[in-house]
């Protein structure tokens, strides 16, 4: 594992001054790596657990818990450091003209390192406590886009 913020990056769970295990799960590297099963039929990445990142707000490695809502979205953008914007389409029904129309909203939510995405790719996201000011989101599973073209989907 690389230093490269100024504070000491490690996981809480396990302590470095020992040699046997707290928490943690040995992997097949022989190091000792804290990860979990978050549950909800999701499987935790081969990423998350034989990879050597430090993330505190990863659900899989972290202190977070998914419990709340499951959305689907597009990634939008991915310049921010472990943060992404989802768009989600919708169809709002109007009563008066008995017609329905297109509406989006942009959903800001935090990406593992454990996933790696690309604009337009499909994303599957789980409600947590806020992480920021304004993510409260968190990247459950990265479905890569197979068409080239933006198309207006449903859900």
């Amino acid at each position: 594992m690389e230093q490269t913020e100024r504070a000491f990056q490690k996981q809480e769970t396990i302590f470095q001054g020992r040699q046997h295990r707290v928490l943690g799960k040995r992997s097949k590297t022989k190091t000792v790596r804290y990860y979990k099963n978050i549950g909800l039929g999701f499987k935790t990445p081969k990423e998350a657990i034989e990879g050597n990142y430090i993330d505190k707000k990863c659900p899989f490695t972290g202190n977070v818990s998914i419990r709340g809502r499951i959305l689907r979205g597009v990634v939008k953008t991915h310049k921010m450091k472990r943060t992404i914007i989802v768009r989600r389409d919708y169809l709002h029904y109007v009563s008066k003209y008995n017609r329905y129309e297109k509406r989006h909203a942009n959903i800001p939510a935090h990406i593992s390192p454990c996933f790696q995405v690309n604009e337009g790719d499909q994303v599957v996201l789980g409600q947590c406590r806020p992480l920021s000011k304004t993510v409260r989101f968190n990247v459950l599973k990265v479905i890569p886009r197979l068409a080239q073209k933006k198309v207006f989907q449903k859900f």
